[in-house]
């Protein structure tokens, strides 16, 4: 078993590649911002991706997932034509809603909050949704032919040039919040320009009228999941946008992203689990492994919940950028709301263990309902919390809809593919954590806050030990790890003669 998941370990860090360098480099574009614009105006640029976030789910509409369906048995077309019915579907719907978009823009900004001077900005955003949609289909198809590394560097090289360009024309040429939409055009641009030889390679001339309408039937039920799981990701910037000013979305925006540490785990675990799912789920001990899977991403995930509880504020305030810190004090006053995001991330991590029952068992008609439900709670919570919570009342929206999701979630998948989920060791993890950070509420000793709350973090790790969460096997592959690591091997005489 400890194999089995020592390589989705592995397979994490291969199919996460992209997800992690990207988001990464996108995160380090964070202080750029707060050191440059004002907060309403990263309030705006935050409403404006939310928007975009959004629509792109509605410009490919599920056709990626259907391309992936339909090339694997090419049961109506060969493989240029399976292709290119997508691609050029995907391509004109999109030229279609950028162009009503980018007429409407100057009618469009003020509707969404982004004021009625800025209606280039609404303009970039729909170039930048256009070159997006053209890149679904190639990118599909580098998934579905398994060269992930193509797929990693394009993706990387892709936000590289965001990254860079976006450093240039905020700080080189003083462009402000155009310079950041400009960036990502440049950006975009750049990624299409690198997946030509995809689309030469797999584009051929003609149309199957029956192959678009399965292609279709099988895209859109999927669209209601996909727009819900969005709605939950960026309704909450809108809806506090309403209820209260841009200043505090630019404040909560930059906050929000410092729960960057926990979205990359799960997302790069999402990478992994569902093809590592579908490979063992018939195994002898199938559901055991899931099990162990669930107790080990609980583990790594309040490890971290705990780290950043006790050293987020010295980790932004340290000098990165000119001097300047990853978030600047006037940014600061946000920062409660982090905690409540990384443990909202810790329960769609618990979300995503537990949806494999769904997928193989082919109950995924429960999907839909499921994301929708989170979708519902995440708008109600917003508007009834913000009102008298401001941000953090935005903040306990999403952790309440992710939550909610994770017990739908188990429920419906425990129905169809029973998991002994290992309560107790799990519940020994939770305790650990809760007294540290009980702890470090209720006491305060004559000694350096700092070191105090060093002290903590080892007795979390103590306590997972006092506790009895550890079985024998793993202390003693923990000691079997460490021993081998500090073990000399001895040199022969091959070693000392080449190898000959």
């Amino acid at each position: 078993m400890i194999g089995k998941i020592a390589r989705l370990g592995t397979d994490t860090a291969v199919y996460g590649i992209s997800t992690v360098v990207g988001r990464f480099l996108t995160f380090l574009l964070t202080p750029l911002f707060a050191n440059i614009l004002l907060p309403g105006d990263l309030g705006t640029i935050a409403t404006i991706y939310a928007y975009v976030a959004f629509l792109s789910v509605v410009y490919h509409y599920g056709m990626d997932v259907a391309f992936m369906k339909y090339v694997s048995t090419l049961e109506l077309g060969d493989k240029k034509k399976t292709f290119t019915v997508p691609f050029v579907a995907v391509g004109l719907a999109s030229i279609l809603f950028s162009l009503a978009i980018y007429l409407g823009a100057v009618g469009i900004a003020p509707t969404i909050g982004a004021g009625p001077d800025h209606g280039d900005l609404v303009r970039y955003a729909a170039v930048i949704l256009l070159l997006d949609a053209v890149c679904i289909i190639p990118f599909a198809v580098l998934r579905m032919e398994k060269r992930a590394m193509r797929f990693a560097a394009t993706k990387t090289a892709g936000i590289v040039i965001h990254v860079a360009c976006a450093v240039l024309f905020l700080v080189g040429f003083g462009w402000g919040m155009e310079g950041i939409l400009l960036a990502n055009i440049v950006s975009s641009a750049s990624t299409v320009l690198m997946l030509i030889p995809v689309i030469s390679a797999n584009f051929a001339a003609g149309w199957s009228r029956p192959l678009f309408r399965s292609l279709l039937s099988y895209a859109l039920p999927t669209l209601p999941a996909g727009l819900a799981a969005i709605v939950i990701q960026v309704v909450d910037r809108p809806i506090l946008e309403a209820l209260t000013d841009l200043h505090t979305v630019g404040i909560y925006q930059a906050n929000f992203r410092l729960g960057i540490f926990m979205m990359l785990i799960v997302s790069m675990f999402e990478f992994a689990w569902r093809p590592f799912s579908f490979l063992h789920a018939h195994d002898e001990d199938a559901k055991a492994l899931f099990a162990r899977v669930m107790t080990y991403l609980v583990l790594l995930m309040t490890s971290v919940f705990v780290l950043l509880f006790f050293f987020l504020n010295d980790l932004v305030s340290v000098p990165i950028l000119f001097g300047h810190s990853i978030l600047p004090p006037e940014y600061r006053e946000g920062l409660t709301i982090v905690p409540i995001v990384l443990l909202a991330y810790v329960f769609l991590g618990v979300s995503t263990v537990c949806s494999a029952g769904l997928y193989i068992e082919r109950k995924t008609g429960t999907l839909p309902l499921i994301a929708l439900t989170g979708a519902g709670v995440s708008i109600t919570a917003n508007v009834l919390l913000i009102p008298f919570s401001g941000m953090e009342g935005a903040a306990l929206a999403i952790l309440l809809s992710y939550a909610s999701m994770a017990l739908l979630m188990y429920r419906s998948s425990q129905r169809v593919f029973p998991v002994p989920y290992e309560t107790g060791r799990i519940l020994r993890i939770l305790l650990a954590a809760a007294i540290v950070i009980g702890a470090s509420t209720l006491v305060s000793p004559p000694i350096p806050s700092l070191l105090w709350r060093a002290i903590l973090v080892l007795v979390f790790v103590a306590g997972l030990y006092w506790l009895r969460f550890f079985q024998p096997s793993e202390l003693a592959a923990l000691k079997g790890l460490f021993a081998s690591r500090g073990k000399v091997e001895p040199r022969t005489d091959a070693d000392s003669h080449g190898g000959e």
